[in-house]
């Protein structure tokens, strides 16, 4: 476990794994309900990301009970729907359905394991989020190349700078993704060039590589003294405090940070994430008369209406018929 269950906790000797505690709620049910919710958190559970966010959800509910006194036998749907009511006060709607989704599948396995009768949270609903529209911050076509341009290619940071930077634009590629490629994750099938980007879920994901993003990765590779004999190896590493590479992995919170830094220096807007790259390149796809299903799929995404969300083409045009109000 990456991130323990935090409020009135027990420790349970010879079942409780590493940095995982059980909440008074469930310690009080019993053995098999103390079972149940290890293995909801370790055995069906596998991304690290969904097991912290699912604990803390978990680790508040559990913490709302103690204080109101509820037994978990005790909990039925209007308990939850209350509990529910109350987060929707302070927090934001998607996650109060994050909430939500943690409580119905502890529920759920609580059940499958025979230790509740019925899930109370099946029929409780969730605040209503509709989103048409993405958040995430998408540079222009001139600011990304400003960005690219401003990098310092007479060092082996900016020549890594800009081939991990190049890959997340020209591949539609997450940085967690990225992060995880080797170096034979860049590879050759005939004249063709492919990235293989790691995907949630332990997926790959094969893209063709962009002519300007090959030329990155090959000019970075060059300087590194990476070839084909370090395939199992990190491509993009960190750098020690001679500012060279190091064999230890590129973590995706040091990339935000490098971002946040390089945008600083090129004068670009400070809420600049690495999420941003995958909405630019997708938006400049899109403006050059690419298609919504292919980007889709580049984009690795299961439906074209995510794909939608990283399309900014009408964001010019709003601004443009809004300063037709002349007054």
């Amino acid at each position: 476990m990456n991130q323990p269950i935090t409020g009135t906790l027990h420790e349970v000797p010879g079942l409780t794994p590493a940095r995982l505690k059980v909440p008074a709620l469930i310690f009080q049910a019993g053995e098999r309900a103390e079972k149940r919710f290890f293995e909801f958190f370790t055995a069906n559970i596998r991304n690290p990301n969904t097991r912290r966010a699912y604990s803390r959800a978990v680790a508040d509910f559990c913490a709302w009970c103690d204080r109101c006194a509820i037994t978990l036998d005790r909990i039925e749907p209007i308990l939850v729907a209350t509990y529910i009511e109350t987060l929707s006060r302070r927090l934001s709607a998607p996650s109060v359905k994050l909430h939500l989704a943690a409580i119905r599948m502890l529920f759920d396995w609580l059940v499958t394991g025979q230790t509740l009768p019925m899930n109370p949270a099946a029929a409780v609903r969730g605040p209503k989020h509709v989103v048409k529209r993405g958040k995430t911050p998408v540079l222009e076509a001139d600011d990304a190349r400003t960005l690219l341009d401003s990098l310092p290619l007479e060092t082996i940071a900016g020549l890594r700078d800009r081939a991990l930077i190049g890959v997340m634009i020209y591949s539609f590629a997450r940085v967690g993704a990225v992060c995880a490629m080797d170096v034979r994750d860049y590879y050759q099938i005939g004249k063709r060039t492919w990235f293989r980007l790691h995907e949630k879920g332990g997926k790959h994901h094969e893209v063709p590589a962009h002519h300007t993003a090959e030329d990155y990765v090959d000019a970075y590779l060059e300087a590194a003294g990476l070839c084909a004999r370090d395939g199992k190896t990190p491509l993009f590493r960190t750098l020690d405090s001679r500012r060279r590479l190091t064999e230890r992995r590129l973590q995706p919170p040091e990339v935000l940070a490098m971002v946040k830094r390089r945008a600083a220096r090129a004068g670009l807007p400070p809420a600049l994430s690495c999420h941003s790259f995958r909405a630019t390149g997708i938006t400049a796809y899109l403006a050059n008369g690419g298609q919504l299903e292919h980007a889709r799929e580049i984009a690795a995404h299961e439906s074209p209406r995510t794909t939608m969300l990283y399309d900014r083409r009408g964001d010019a045009i709003s601004l443009d018929e809004i300063e037709r109000i002349v007054i």
